[in-house]
């Protein structure tokens, strides 16, 4: 059994490798759409990339970080995490709609 650190960080890794095929899956759902939808979807999906992307960036800090470091870089990647999840889930609940 790893640290308190390597089990959070392990964790969140896997959560963004689901994320990431989500946000795979909402982009393949933008074949056969509209003009006005795709770009909509572009967009989106755009931003839940950067977010994705923020995460990582975040994850990755976070195994270099030790002591208080640590504790203010979990503080902002749990933000990072919620955002991603709340955007994705948003972005899934809009797509059933014009879907």
């Amino acid at each position: 059994m790893g640290t308190k650190k390597e089990e959070y960080i392990d964790k969140m890794a896997e959560q963004l490798k689901e994320w990431s095929a989500k946000i795979d899956d909402l982009e393949s759902k933008m074949t056969g759409t509209t003009a006005d939808v795709k770009a909509g979807y572009e967009n989106r999906i755009r931003e839940l990339k950067e977010k994705r992307d923020e995460l990582s960036r975040k994850l990755r800090e976070l195994g270099d970080a030790g002591g208080e470091a640590w504790d203010t870089l979990k503080t902002g990647a749990d933000i990072a995490w919620k955002d991603l999840r709340d955007a994705i889930t948003a972005a899934r609940d809009k797509f059933r709609k014009v879907s």
